[in-house]
């Protein structure tokens, strides 16, 4: 199954934003990651609400790095240090999380045609990401019900739920891309 549907698009825009003056890059960058910092910290600004809002934080990485590499690497960058100086508490979810999902889904749309290509290295990314948290950062990341000792038990579930949102979030890029483009025109 490819990525046709949409490749197309995404790659006539990448030619027609790569000729935009290189400040239009550092202000989108800039607009995209204050975005992110934003959704990101909702989780813990406001309690409930904001757990379901917090997960959006994925969207201005994986659209800035689908139009532009370059852009999408700074505004993930740029808002792991907004969160650092803004929302510490969740500076250690981020960039290992919703985060690096926008940036690998972004990457995906970037280099690869094949729509399974671009859901794989999405959910790669984010089970390495919240394996790390949970193993090497004893970080809860899943809260108390999972152990902090390994199991392949819950690695084989955290790349099921990895690969099934990764599959979600490229089933809704054409939906966004569409919101996005007259904003990057």
């Amino acid at each position: 199954m490819s990525a046709n549907w949409f490749s197309e698009d995404i790659r006539s825009m990448q030619l027609q934003f790569q000729k935009q003056p290189k400040v239009k890059w550092l202000v989108l960058g800039s607009y995209l990651s204050c975005i992110a910092a934003l959704l990101q910290a909702t989780g813990g600004l406001l309690p409930v609400v904001g757990f379901f809002i917090s997960p959006f934080a994925t969207l201005p990485i994986f659209i800035g790095t689908m139009f532009f590499l370059q852009i999408g690497v700074i505004s993930y960058f740029l808002s792991i240090s907004l969160l650092f100086i803004l929302f510490p508490s969740e500076l250690i979810v981020f960039p290992f999380t919703t985060g690096i999902l926008g940036l690998g889904i972004g990457v995906g749309f970037y280099f690869f045609k094949e729509k399974w290509n671009i859901i794989s290295l999405g959910a790669i990314l984010l089970a390495l990401g919240i394996i790390c948290l949970l193993y090497i950062l004893q970080f809860p990341v899943l809260g108390p019900i999972v152990s902090h000792s390994f199991s392949f038990l819950t690695v084989g579930c955290i790349f099921l739920f990895s690969f099934f949102y990764s599959w979600l979030w490229v089933e809704m890029a054409p939906f966004f891309f569409k919101k996005f483009k007259p904003f990057l025109d």
